[in-house]
């Protein structure tokens, strides 16, 4: 997602995220033993199903740095500040996120039913639950080039990913409460051609997109959902974050409108998040000024924003072939309500430095993609995709206007190109391989001292239950 460092805010929740674990392979074992497999292999009892994912594979970075056992996808896979050296090992959830979990689904009248989902992030290749804050603080105080892989996302060693409770009809939607993906989260992966894969997808690694500008938004903690997809081919949708809760830092509302006709399927969205936040690791001079009461093991530093976002997505399906299209509009500005230096992060991390006017000027983020998933064979999917950040200028002063490396607020471009096939050996066994090509100019490149591009050759398993 080497060295390791201790972590005393995670003393609860690995120890709650591995009595989890163990309950669910302990399920497991019960059910195969106990149930009567029905038709299609499921493993459901009394209708909860125990499901999963194993993702594992072998890469290799032309610029990135040491792997991470606790980052979810591992690696880098795009060019990053550290990215300063080609460096090849196994590598996890390349393609699906490795993950366990239970769902269920009881009738209760007419066509509704209480449903629920319970839902664990792991690294295989490590047998860590996936923790990307984790692997920010063990890179606190050491310079770009001494770094692992050390990325921000919503993912930051909680028990469970997803953890939510509601009622759901064919006829009249879905309605959940809890933490869960985001309905533009679900965009991501129903409109993205590499749906949503880290290795391969730009909007997969990073999750801006799907957070509406901050990965850490990508699930939300404490909200209501609601989503339908009606027969008539109407799509629809509504969420709400509560704030008051540590790791929820104010609210957020969601929402969305589309259809389906005649092949084509399209969605529009619009979101709105008070408090988003960007966590990165303390540079070396904030670590020698922390202050009492905060651990180096625990704490970072911390961007606050109120962040809009309007996504367009769609796709067109024609026989084997299926084409896809988006464009996001992101706009970051300082938070009406700043946040202090203290603040509770999600997964029991502390803001140690806050920045609440990162953003002289809106920062407008604009996020293209495109491409195509060919199916030749039912056993056999090939993907290719194009994604493009494009970044106006927005840093004050002397640097107003900029477009050049000086300052990360000077406009700047990001682009990315991929391809992958994959092979359906079994219904739950399948091989992979691909790559994605990234690079970074201007703004978006300041502080890449060592290099602008990045290429990530990839092949693995991955097995689905």
């Amino acid at each position: 997602m080497t060295s390791r460092t201790p972590l005393q805010s995670a003393r609860s929740t690995p120890a709650l995220a591995t009595a989890a674990a163990a309950s669910l392979l302990g399920t497991l074992s019960g059910v195969a033993q106990a149930q009567t497999v029905p038709a299609d292999d499921a493993l459901t009892m009394h209708g909860v199903t125990l499901y999963g994912i194993v993702d594992i594979g072998l890469q290799c970075d032309s610029h990135g740095a040491p792997f991470n056992d606790y980052f979810p996808a591992g690696s880098n896979d795009i060019v990053q500040k550290d990215s300063n050296h080609g460096v090849c090992g196994a590598t996890p959830s390349n393609l699906s996120q490795s993950r366990v979990g239970l769902q269920g689904k009881e009738p209760l009248m007419g066509d509704w039913s209480a449903v629920f989902r319970l839902e664990t992030f792991f690294n295989p290749q490590s047998g860590e639950i996936s923790d990307a804050l984790r692997s920010l603080v063990q890179n606190n105080g050491r310079s770009a080039k001494e770094q692992t892989v050390n990325l921000d996302s919503s993912v930051a060693g909680q028990a469970f990913q997803q953890s939510y409770v509601g009622v759901s009809s064919p006829s009249f939607g879905t309605l959940t409460f809890g933490r869960q993906n985001t309905l533009l989260a679900d965009a991501i992966a129903k409109y993205d051609p590499q749906a949503a894969s880290q290795a391969f997808a730009l909007i997969g690694l990073s999750g801006t997109t799907a957070g509406a500008g901050d990965t850490q938004d990508r699930r939300l903690d404490s909200s209501l959902k609601y989503s339908l997809n009606s027969t008539n081919g109407l799509h629809a949708g509504a969420m709400y974050k509560f704030n008051g809760s540590t790791g929820a830092a104010n609210t957020a509302f969601e929402g969305q409108l589309g259809g389906e006709f005649a092949g084509f399927s399209v969605d529009g969205y619009y979101v709105h998040v008070r408090d988003a936040i960007a966590a990165s690791a303390l540079s070396a001079t904030q670590l020698s000024t922390l202050a009492a009461g905060f651990s180096p093991s625990n704490s970072l530093s911390g961007t606050v924003s109120d962040n809009t976002s309007f996504t367009i997505a769609g796709d067109y399906k024609l026989g084997v072939v299926t084409l896809y299209a988006a464009y996001e509009h992101i706009k970051f500005a300082n938070p009406d309500t700043p946040l202090d230096a203290g603040f509770d992060d999600i997964g029991g991390y502390k803001l140690a430095f806050v920045n609440n006017t990162a953003f002289p000027h809106d920062k407008i983020l604009q996020v293209f993609w495109a491409g195509v998933k060919f199916n030749p064979t039912p056993m056999i999917e090939l993907n290719a995709a194009y994604y493009g950040y494009k970044q106006n200028s927005f840093a004050g002063g002397a640097n107003t206007g900029c477009s050049d490396t000086r300052n990360a607020g000077c406009s700047g471009t990001e682009n990315a190109v991929s391809f992958s096939a994959v092979y359906k050996a079994t219904k739950r066994f399948d091989l992979y391989a691909g790559a994605m090509w990234t690079d970074v100019t201007n703004g978006l490149a300041s502080g890449f001292d060592f290099s602008r591009s990045n290429i990530d050759p990839t092949i693995g398993v991955r097995f689905k239950f």
